[in-house]
């Protein structure tokens, strides 16, 4: 009876930390592709493209690639890219020429993710408070003493530790899922038709349709894969159970639900402004958007526990010096709190909201690192699968040979963010990287 109260606290904890950088991709993921690929009010094709595109990116990438795979390489409970590196190590060394390759790449990956994790908060506070304008246009002028301020209590809210932060975010997150779910089966009921996008040739065809944007579409929906990484890499303040409940339970269906819910409303008024609120009643409308607010500000959880986690792995492998580290819980191991990658990672995030000054400018610098740690994973958890796992070589070449191929159409579609932002998280990865290497 205790062990299914822990298991049910920690799912609800998990919703609250892990999955709130995934679960607001709804807001803007499909409206931004599709806008992309049509260029204004999308066609019928274009909406079932772009819908195809992102089911079956959440499948293979998220369902397949984290939850069904990766989830299963944890070093004694923790997560990430480091942990993977850990289990390599274990089975290679620490001095082989193969096992020194794979802990640059490791230590590249780390890199890419604390600085996407800079963004992440950045943007999705901005994004929140950006919204309030639907109920209000004067806050424009406030946007940005209010995100500052939000910014400033969401770093502070940090040394409760994050399972307390969990168990406050918790119950929110499932509202949100709850709520995405219900908006889409009420429109889906309406327009059945948008079930087609199942079928992955309407994505193929798509972006056949548009060779010229094809690589910019794929940025776009990459958006909705960006907590990927995040959720492994703070599997170990939760464990892996409560991680895949938490996502087979209520956020995947409920993120399928809604995007398929917006392609059937863009079927039915091709000119909607932004199709996530149009799902919602006018009555219902102010409190979808408070809550969409305070999802977004939650979205931000899961990369800065993530840093977390990381940074005690980085420090255990000689890439970072000794800093303190705190405990958060008595009972998971992975609940740490680290002072000073609080502190950096606040002025940081203060930074990018100043300097960019809205989440349109930020949005063209997302997700161009975090893809480059995806990849990195990937090619160690093919490692771990024929070194740990003992998997033959024809199943390691077709099982990761396809999440490969995947990350490659990702990382192009990304490098088309380079130019408007994005070689500004690759600079900062590539400061952070040389200070691993040097450390180490």
């Amino acid at each position: 009876m205790n062990e299914q109260r822990s298991l049910g606290r920690a799912t609800l904890g998990a919703l609250g930390v892990v999955y709130g950088d995934i679960g607001t991709s709804p807001l803007y993921a499909l409206k931004g592709a599709t806008t992309i690929a049509g260029g204004g009010a999308a066609d019928s094709g274009t909406v079932l493209g772009v819908l195809s595109l992102i089911f079956w990116s959440m499948f293979i990438v998220i369902t397949l690639k984290y939850i069904v795979l990766i989830l299963r390489s944890d070093n004694a409970g923790e997560g990430g890219i480091l942990s993977l590196l850990a289990l390599v190590q274990q089975k290679l060394g620490t001095s082989s020429a193969w096992a020194l390759r794979f802990g640059a790449l490791a230590a590249l990956g780390t890199a890419l993710f604390y600085c996407d994790g800079m963004i992440t908060p950045a943007i999705s506070v901005l994004s929140a408070v950006e919204g309030l304008e639907v109920l209000n246009p004067e806050f424009e002028s406030m946007v940005l003493p209010i995100t500052l301020t939000i910014i400033v209590a969401l770093f502070v809210l940090q040394k409760r530790g994050t399972a307390r932060v969990g168990g406050l975010f918790g119950p929110i997150m499932v509202l949100w899922f709850v709520t995405l779910g219900a908006l889409g089966i009420i429109m889906i009921a309406r327009r059945p038709e948008v079930l087609a996008a199942l079928f992955p040739g309407y994505a193929l065809a798509m972006l056949a349709q548009h060779p010229a944007v094809a690589l910019a579409i794929l940025g776009a929906v990459f958006l909705v894969l960006t907590g990927g990484e995040a959720l492994y890499a703070d599997m170990g303040h939760f464990g892996k159970r409560p991680v895949r409940l938490a996502w087979f339970a209520l956020v995947w269906p409920g993120l399928l639900l809604n995007y398929f819910g917006q392609g059937a409303l863009m079927l039915e008024s091709p000119g909607v402004e932004i199709p996530f609120f149009g799902l919602a009643s006018a009555s219902a409308l102010p409190f979808l958007v408070l809550l969409a607010t305070a999802a977004t500000v939650i979205a931000s959880q899961a990369t800065i526990s993530g840093a977390f986690s990381l940074t005690r792995q980085a420090v255990q492998l000689d890439l970072l010096p000794r800093v303190l580290i705190l405990q958060t819980s008595p009972d998971e191991r992975g609940q740490v709190y680290v002072p000073a990658v609080n502190r950096v990672l606040f002025l940081a995030v203060v930074s990018f909201v100043l300097v960019f000054g809205s989440s349109d400018n930020l949005m063209a610098a997302y997700g161009a690192a975090v893809i480059g740690t995806m990849m990195i994973t990937t090619l160690l958890g093919a490692v771990v699968a024929k070194t740990s796992w003992q998997w033959p070589t024809w199943r390691i070449v077709a099982v990761f040979g396809l999440f490969v191929f995947v990350d490659i159409a990702f990382v192009a579609g990304n490098a088309t963010k380079i130019t408007g932002g994005g070689w500004v998280p690759l600079a900062l990865a590539a400061i952070m990287f040389a200070g691993f290497i040097t450390w180490r």
